[in-house]
């Protein structure tokens, strides 16, 4: 009996706990916003902005088209007798492009530092720019950036060409 009067106690006393710790964060929180994104503010309407991004469109696809040209081997080269669903053929063999003047077995043969420091790793490997962001594919805020740095040594910058 008494065992169970303690029990409740400290069921009352944890829950309490949790509350009080709850209430605390919530408390510290800033005034909330509408949205918790970063903000957008759109200043012109919609059909300007369909307008101008489509006069765009054809730029935009060349410019990212030759990125892609560049990094990739995109020739029709089939695997004989392979094929996905609806007999769409596989394409074989490897369509990353090195850098001029290197080979896969020469970069089997160095070490990441070298391949670093000789900025030989290949383009292929490395994330496509957004087309539409010149930072270039997932876009950090500039305090993240830091801030990880800070505690993880990992730098988040992307070099804009």
């Amino acid at each position: 009996m008494i065992l169970a009067k303690i029990r409740k106690l400290l069921a009352g006393a944890a829950a309490a706990a949790v509350i009080i710790a709850l209430g605390s964060a919530y408390a510290q929180q800033g005034p909330r916003g509408k949205s918790s994104y970063l903000p957008v503010e759109i200043t012109e309407p919609f059909s300007a902005i369909l307008s101008r991004l489509s006069a765009q469109k054809p730029a935009v696809e060349r410019e990212h088209m030759a990125v892609v040209n560049e990094r990739y081997d995109l020739t029709n080269r089939p695997a004989a007798g392979v094929t996905m669903d609806r007999t769409k053929p596989v394409q074989e063999g490897v369509r990353v492009k090195l850098v001029s003047g290197t080979t896969w077995d020469s970069l089997a043969g160095m070490t990441p530092e070298q391949i670093r420091d000789r900025n030989l790793f290949p383009p292929g490997f490395l994330p496509l720019p957004h087309p539409k962001h010149q930072e270039g594919g997932f876009v950090f805020p500039r305090f993240l950036i830091d801030e990880i740095k800070r505690q993880e040594g990992r730098d988040l910058t992307r070099e804009t060409k």
